[in-house]
């Protein structure tokens, strides 16, 4: 008998070990964690279980998890949140960003980046809006959300985004409500003319579903006035994209002349506007933003506007972008909540952007280069804006290892161990 009962503790206890041993999936190692929403900013360990953030704390045991990442020398953020993209890839060759072939299927650009979320910027509108969820949203392993085009074409292009009798305030805030889980916003794009009448419709369509509206401000000869937008038109919570865009046919928010932002940008930003990248192929200049960051006006939020063009122009991807902020100044815990925590709040998904204990396993897992990148004869990094402009930083982000819902879906040098690798036909 005695036997026995020594065997059934023996037992129990071996299965005691063995749960502890898979308490986490995943623990990510003395890296640096920089997360804004909860102020952490130090070297921590991160543990995983499932889809979970199980505890960010100091010196958790490897032995209770079943993959560890060793960060040590690397920045561990919450997964990359890129809220202004363009994800409606498709066949119909006419159709531009709609269903077309300037847009990008997500997955193929996201993960090498430590992005984990991206929202699409309107290319869909509310008639398309049922392919694009079925065709992009449903099938990527990015977190695919939308803002919806107040065209109800979206952006196909030409005379269709210029079609005011298509921009249907209803019906776009009907479908927005339809599918609260993937719709955040309302989008106005691409609109040349100086009328105010597209950007009301969207804001009214923003009012009937109780969302944002994201605007990029197309083209108006004479420009259309940014204060007013931003003062009679936008509601607080509202974001201007292509902040710092420098065209003939947009105003900008910086006085070229004398190199400062305006004055009413400031009132706009204490009334709630938001000012986001929406960095583009055409609609980012260093004449704008390097003085901007140098005064202290830090953009609320960093996208790509990432599409078949700007990503083989100067934009490249999320990180290019980040490390361009860095090279202007910007410290690299604002630059990481301006692309996690700061869209997170912007598009009113809270649950996303942080590494709270209890929520969202998406994580970035990120190397900050130094040194010679062979650019130049100085031993610094050049980047260039579209015009040619040409600034050097000692500094460029690299994704080492991207986590979505708990599981590794990118590592560029195999530092997880064990190494699980899925095997394919």
């Amino acid at each position: 008998m005695k036997r026995i009962i020594l065997s059934i503790c023996l037992l129990a206890g071996c299965c005691c070990i063995s749960a502890n041993a898979q308490k986490y999936s995943i623990l990510i190692k003395g890296g640096h964690v920089i997360d804004p929403k909860n102020n952490i900013n130090g070297i921590m360990d991160v543990a995983l279980n499932g889809d979970t953030v199980k505890s960010v704390a100091k010196n958790i045991d490897p032995k209770l998890a079943v993959q560890v990442v060793d960060a040590k020398g690397m920045y561990v953020t919450p997964g990359l949140i890129d809220m202004h993209s363009h994800n409606f890839f498709g066949t119909k060759m006419d159709q531009t960003y709609s269903n077309g072939p300037n847009a990008l299927p997500p997955d193929g650009f996201t993960f090498r980046t430590g992005v984990t979320t991206v929202v699409d910027a309107g290319c869909a509108g509310w008639k398309s809006f049922p392919d694009f969820k079925r065709q992009t949203i449903d099938i990527s392993k990015t977190r695919v959300l939308s803002f919806l085009n107040i065209v109800g074409e979206g952006m196909r292009g030409g005379t269709f985004e210029q079609n005011i009798a298509d921009m249907d305030p209803v019906n776009t805030a009907r479908v927005a409500k339809e599918n609260p889980d993937y719709i955040v916003g309302v989008k106005l794009a691409h609109f040349n003319g100086h009328d105010w009448t597209p950007t009301d419709k969207a804001v009214e369509a923003g009012k009937l579903a109780n969302i944002p509206v994201m605007i990029d401000f197309g083209g108006s000869t004479p420009v259309l006035s940014i204060e007013e937008l931003f003062m009679q038109h936008l509601r607080p919570g509202d974001i201007f994209t292509h902040c710092f865009g420098q065209l003939s046919s947009r105003e900008p928010i910086l006085d070229v002349k004398t190199g400062k932002v305006k004055p009413f940008v400031y009132e706009a930003r204490k009334k709630g506007i938001l000012f986001d990248v929406g960095y583009g192929g055409i609609s980012f200049a260093f004449s704008q933003a390097i003085p901007a960051v140098k005064s202290g006006f830090y953009p609320n939020t960093i996208s790509t506007d990432i599409h078949t063009g700007s990503m083989n122009a100067a934009m490249k991807d999320m990180l290019n972008v980040m490390s361009k902020f860095l090279a202007m100044g910007m410290d690299l815990q604002s630059v990481i909540k301006a692309s996690t925590w700061a869209p997170a709040q912007a598009i009113h998904r809270e649950e996303l952007g942080s590494l709270t204990v209890g929520g969202l396993a998406d994580v970035a897992v990120l190397r900050v280069l130094k040194g010679n990148f062979t650019m130049n004869d100085t031993g610094v990094f050049g980047f260039v804006d579209y015009t040619g402009t040409k600034i050097t930083g000692k500094e460029k982000l690299e994704c080492e290892l991207t986590i979505r819902a708990g599981k590794v879906v990118y590592d560029l040098n195999g530092i997880i161990s064990p190494l699980v690798v899925t095997k394919r036909n």
